[in-house]
Formats: structure tokens, C-alpha cells, sequence
């Protein structure tokens, strides 16, 4: 399954925000380990802080691009280093990336453009979570392949309930904007085939 990851991401076409330069910026880092014989990918759950609208939320190693980064990528490899003690090198490679999302703020109206790369990572390592960081977990991919193991979550914003697409992996719920770069990971592995992805793509 990582030489199809790896082919598809190759070919991809990654859609940006046409407002792109005017948005504050973020990236995130999407590991993808053989594990077992298994392919798995590495998500964090976030620290409970309050404050923080991701606070104890499934996510991925990133954060915002500060005045010292020179772009995305290099925002992907810092923050994995501040948050889980991974140094990502020339050997970890970067597969490609997936589609811009658009982190809606709560003020202002351009929101935040979230940039998706995805890395190999063959050697073993550990890691040394910061604050931000209450846990490390691989998830194997084969489990967010299966749409049987999908569920509905009920969001509440603003006063509204509203019914999300998640998945729940060893107690932890999987939803929102990490579940979107899963998706389109997925149907690219799926080659579009799947009808239950594409209703949650990013237009």
C-alpha cells in the first residue's frame, strides 16, 4: 500500500486557496510508518487547554508558520520537532502533499490555510511529546480504509447540533479537519471510488 500512497501523491494535483498569500499560514506532518507489516500513520492527542479550540482533539504534528519559516514544509518539519521530538531528516522522505484547508478563525474572513505533507518514516524512533501533547498513536490505515468502522458524531457549535462524520480508535474520536486530510488520503489510495468519501472533499 506505501508504493500506491507513494504513486498517487506523485501525480497529485494539490489544490490551494486562491487567496493563499493573503491567509495566515499552518502545516501539518502526516508520517506513515510500516508497523507489523501493517501501514499506519502517527496522529497526537492534543493536551486539554483551556483556550485552545483543538484542545484534547486527534490531530497531527504542526502548527501556524512563523516569521523564520520559509514555507510549509518547513513548518511541517519544525513543529514535528517541538511537539513529538522527531527531527525529520533526508532519510524520512516526503511522499507529497494534500489539499490546502481552510481553518475557518473565529474572527476575520480568509481563515488559515492548513498544508499537508506526508512523510515516510522507516526507522524506529521515540518520542518526546511537549506540553501541547497528551499522547502518540499509530492508527492503521486499514482500519480507516474499512467504512465500517465509520460513525456520526454530534458537533456542537454555536448553539447547533450538528452530525459529523468520525471515527473512534481505541477510545479516541477521529473528526473535523484531520478527518478531512485522512479522506482525501484515502480516496487517493481508493482512486476516487469511494461515494461515502467523496461527499466530505474540499471544494
Amino acid at each position: 500500500m506505501l508504493q500506491l500512497v507513494a504513486s498517487r501523491l506523485d501525480d497529485f494535483n494539490p489544490r490551494k486557496p486562491l487567496l493563499r498569500r493573503l491567509m495566515k499560514r499552518s502545516a501539518v506532518a502526516l508520517l506513515l510508518q510500516i508497523r507489523q507489516g501493517e501501514l499506519h500513520i502517527l496522529m497526537i492527542k492534543r493536551a486539554e487547554r483551556e483556550g485552545d479550540p483543538w484542545s484534547g482533539h486527534m490531530a497531527f504534528p504542526g502548527g501556524r508558520m512563523d516569521k523564520t519559516d520559509a514555507h510549509g514544509y518547513a513548518v511541517a518539519v519544525r513543529e514535528t520537532e517541538e511537539e513529538i521530538g522527531l527531527a525529520l531528516g533526508p532519510e524520512d522522505k516526503c511522499l507529497g502533499r494534500l489539499s490546502d484547508i481552510n481553518a475557518r478563525p473565529r474572527r476575520g474572513a480568509l481563515g488559515m490555510a492548513v498544508s499537508p505533507f506526508v512523510f515516510h518514516l522507516e526507522r524506529e524512533v521515540e518520542f518526546t511529546p511537549n506540553y501541547e501533547v497528551a499522547e502518540v498513536i499509530w492508527v492503521p490505515l486499514e482500519y480507516l480504509l474499512d467504512t465500517d468502522n465509520r460513525e456520526e458524531m454530534v458537533w456542537e457549535f454555536r448553539g447547533m447540533q450538528i452530525p459529523m462524520p468520525c471515527y473512534h480508535y481505541q477510545g479516541r474520536c477521529i473528526w473535523g479537519l484531520s478527518l478531512m486530510m485522512l479522506d482525501e488520503l484515502m480516496d487517493l489510495v481508493e482512486g476516487g471510488k469511494n461515494p461515502l468519501r467523496s461527499r466530505w472533499k474540499r471544494r
